[in-house]
């Protein structure tokens, strides 16, 4: 069992969702490192004790960011579990791949659902914690919405929404001593592929192009974007508010 570390985060209390896998399960780790207490919510129960083991300042609840009902049980339950909320991650995704005409209507509607109404009703429930930490916002978004991706229409205007939130929250919020920031991942090693249904050859094939457009040459890890999240976190961020950072391998900066 990993013991709670004495870091520059100690006892602060995060939540995370989309928390099971990915750039969500580094992000439980990072900041564990440091010392916060962490939530970690997500839909499957299995992958998220698979997310906490070995780490005992993580803890989980499941729930589906998409139902009504899922932002005030979060927030409860960061009540319950961490005494409040200080750095609130809203990562939890959904991705299904189709081209305009091709779109179903109700996967449309749980990419809306999961990655913009999810973090938008979530940071409203949980704003009377944040404004008592004076705490922060991370929202996870894409460096992909530099240019448009065949395929991809509604994850696309579904993240570049959550681009405007976090600017527009940025500005609402700082009276209140909240801090609201993006991290935008370009292409990282994750499982959203699978999970938008791409079988083991089109994975291949997407991650070879995604290597050919990335200046750096390779696919970033999840732990890279993880690094930033806790880094906008620590004290002496405490002046940065309303950015987008792109965390991509110079992949948006690619004419």
């Amino acid at each position: 069992m990993t013991q709670p570390a004495q870091g520059l985060l100690q006892d602060r209390a995060v939540v995370i969702t989309g928390g099971g896998t990915g750039i969500g399960r580094a992000a439980a780790h990072a900041f564990a490192a440091e010392g916060a207490r962490v939530l970690v919510v997500g839909r499957r129960a299995g992958v998220l004790a698979e997310t906490a083991g070995g780490h005992e300042g993580v803890r989980t609840f499941r729930a589906d960011l998409a139902d009504p009902g899922a932002a005030r049980a979060v927030v409860e339950a960061a009540g319950d579990a961490l005494g409040g909320i200080d750095v609130l991650v809203n990562n939890a995704v959904t991705m299904r791949s189709a081209p305009l005409g091709h779109i179903d209507r109700d996967n449309a509607r749980d990419q809306v659902a999961t990655n913009l109404l999810g973090p938008l009703f979530l940071t409203q429930e949980a704003l009377p914690a944040l404004e008592a930490a004076k705490g922060l916002v991370v929202n996870v978004t894409t460096a992909g919405n530099q240019r448009g991706w065949a395929g991809h229409s509604v994850y696309g205007a579904t993240k570049a929404g959550l681009d405007f939130l976090t600017r527009t929250w940025a500005l609402e919020l700082a009276p209140r001593g909240i801090r609201v920031a993006g991290i935008a991942p370009g292409p990282i090693e994750t499982p959203i592929a699978e999970h938008a249904g791409l079988d083991a050859e089109g994975i291949a094939r997407l991650r070879a192009r995604q290597r050919d457009r990335v200046p750096l040459g390779r696919v970033g890890r999840p732990e890279e974007v993880a690094w930033w999240m806790v880094a906008l976190a620590r004290p002496e961020a405490s002046f940065a508010t309303g950015l987008v950072l792109p965390v991509d391998g110079g992949a948006s900066v690619v004419f």
